[in-house]
């Protein structure tokens, strides 16, 4: 699999768990304008739950993965271009580390083509993710900027995702993170909720995510923050 993250600005991250507003539709999300679809969230992720979406986008042409937190029955589907393995560097919690992984690979039989780790820092210590891992979110700039070190020179992560779920981080140490990386691609997700938050967040970070807005805002308020987005870019 080639690294097509590395030329994505914008993803939209669709939670199984979660409705779609008003009248939106999964297919609808490709036409927003972001770059790829992830499929993920922290409960109730079951493949039952998550086929469905697949299905229905199955029409579309954009980059779709799944972050596979549920046992799949077959280790690639037709229509997804692949797996993105969430490893959650301060989890407490070593089955977020490589516990749950180590259970993926024994019962999935990955076609690793197709599996692409992610190194997650966990920020928000009020978000879901950090309670189900227990991850450490008390962390200053230098210990975040560490742990994105640790997982490029060390741990050879391609991606690396500042994870603030459901807050707005802070740019600075966005910023100082995507700084320190020297080829890992750096995903943002957290807080993200019209165009200028988008473009705050995508003026210090390679890739911006969005995901709840997507369900409690709608479809066109993703459509803004992909023009955010384009234009953090086309100006820095």
């Amino acid at each position: 699999m080639a690294a097509a993250w590395a030329q994505w600005d914008h993803i939209a991250k669709v939670d199984p768990d979660k409705a779609l507003h008003d009248e939106d539709t999964y297919a609808s999300i490709a036409d927003t304008g972001t770059d790829a679809i992830i499929i993920g969230g922290t409960t109730n992720v079951t493949e039952a739950r998550v086929q469905p979406i697949l299905d229905a986008l199955s029409a579309t042409e954009i980059p779709i993965f799944v972050e596979p937190t549920y046992r799949p029955s077959s280790s690639h589907t037709e229509g997804l271009s692949g797996y993105l393995l969430p490893i959650v560097l301060n989890a407490d919690d070593p089955l977020w580390i490589t516990g749950a992984h180590h259970e993926w690979v024994r019962s999935s039989d990955p076609e690793w083509d197709y599996v692409q780790p992610e190194a997650y820092i966990v920020l928000n210590p009020a978000s879901s993710v950090a309670t189900l891992t227990q991850a450490d979110c008390g962390l200053d700039t230098d210990d975040v900027v560490a742990y994105a070190e640790l997982a490029e020179q060390v741990l050879s992560q391609e991606i690396v995702y500042l994870e603030y779920s459901g807050m707005l981080g802070d740019p600075a140490v966005v910023a100082a993170t995507r700084d320190a990386l020297s080829s890992a691609q750096l995903f943002y997700g957290g807080g993200i909720h019209d165009y200028n938050s988008a473009y705050e967040m995508a003026s210090v970070a390679d890739t911006v995510i969005v995901g709840d807005v997507l369900h409690e805002a709608g479809i066109e308020v993703v459509e803004a923050t992909v023009r955010g987005t384009r234009d953090a870019k086309h100006d820095s």
